[in-house]
């Protein structure tokens, strides 16, 4: 299956894609366009559009919170993970949504480097995957923690 954004991805972007590959569809092929192409791309080439304005998989507000496309798809697709749900809360802060977690200005950041060492889209989403992947295996240790990190210093 195909799917399309808008180029130059940092947080969302590269996050939905790294989501879908890993818990949608492993052979998702990804396009990155220009923001005022999404559209007649989405509908030449029969790829679903995510985080632009006007697709089912981009922000939205429920019950006063904002979310992030990375939670639309979550919703969508009735994941249910409680590690993904944890780095759901990541990706959200980190993109610009509402909540509060220590791990999202360092996911900011370190997205941010990416984008700008990257040639292109797929690059920074081929330099990124581990960081999602490390992220999200953080965030089941998290879990199984039962929420509570004991910081060692080391």
């Amino acid at each position: 299956m195909k799917w399309v954004t808008r180029e130059k991805a940092r947080v969302d972007r590269i996050a939905c894609p790294w989501l879908i590959r890993k818990f949608v569809d492993p052979e998702a092929k990804f396009l990155y366009v220009p923001k005022d192409q999404v559209t007649e791309v989405a509908r030449r080439e029969g790829a679903t559009p995510f985080d632009v304005p006007g697709a089912e998989l981009h922000h939205y507000e429920e019950g006063g919170k904002e979310y992030v496309s990375f939670d639309a798809i979550i919703r969508k697709y009735g994941l249910k993970d409680p590690a993904l749900l944890e780095l759901a809360k990541i990706v959200r802060v980190a993109d610009g949504g509402s909540g509060a977690t220590v791990e999202a200005a360092g996911l900011e950041a370190a997205a941010t480097g990416f984008r700008i060492l990257a040639k292109d889209d797929h690059e920074n989403q081929r330099l990124q995957f581990p960081l999602y992947d490390a992220l999200y295996a953080y965030c089941q240790w998290k879990v199984e923690q039962g929420g509570h990190l004991e910081h060692t210093g080391h």
